[in-house]
């Protein structure tokens, strides 16, 4: 990206984040609500992102279900820490698979609640793992994600999972993939933790 670009993209950020904290000030009662981040998945170059302008609108979250049950793509991402991470890692087992950044705010505010399910749907084998679609190095956004506290696992997305699991046009994406392999939900936005629960117990 050019300097003006990421000036202005960091203008945009703060403008967004702004935004959505005045609206989940509303409480956790109201019906779940998302600030939309868009961006311009295909044609996709990496490692230079092409981002659209940013639109700060608030969205209703509406949930997804997949047309019918679709098998999960294969994929392979690094981790944080550089180890290959594959979907067939985890087979047999649920998964939550959440495609995030470090400068969406509605990702922020998810992250807790990953965390919080990965806890509690852990002995029933249940696998949260967030993608981070960041441009930024590994290292920086795991110094993110520790700051944060951020305990579930984490890797970096590449072309290959964003063109199998796209376009991700929006930010959190999250994906729920029951133990044989198949797309349960999909949803765009930000979800509250017991609507989040809510889904996850489908995968069982």
């Amino acid at each position: 990206m050019t300097a003006k670009t990421t000036r202005a993209l960091s203008r945009d950020t703060r403008d967004a984040d702004k935004l959505c904290d005045a609206v989940q000030a509303r409480g956790p009662r109201g019906p779940p609500l998302t600030l939309e981040r868009n961006r311009i998945v295909r044609p996709l170059a990496f490692p230079t992102v092409i981002c659209a302008a940013l639109c700060a609108a608030v969205l209703l979250c509406e949930p997804a279900r997949a047309g019918g049950s679709k098998t999960a793509p294969p994929f392979s991402v690094r981790a944080l820490d550089g180890r290959v991470v594959r979907l067939s890692d985890f087979k047999g087992r649920a998964v939550v698979m959440d495609f995030w950044a470090t400068w969406c705010q509605p990702c922020r505010a998810s992250m807790p609640h990953l965390d919080a399910l990965q806890e509690r749907f852990e002995p029933q084998g249940l696998v949260v793992l967030g993608l981070s679609i960041d441009d930024q190095p590994p290292a920086a956004v795991r110094r993110f994600a520790d700051k944060l506290g951020v305990r579930f696992r984490l890797a970096m997305a590449d072309e290959q999972v964003l063109d199998a699991y796209g376009p991700i046009r929006s930010i959190p994406t999250t994906f729920f993939i029951n133990r044989r392999g198949e797309i349960v939900r999909r949803v765009v936005g930000y979800i509250d933790p017991e609507t989040l629960e809510a889904y996850a117990r489908e995968l069982f």
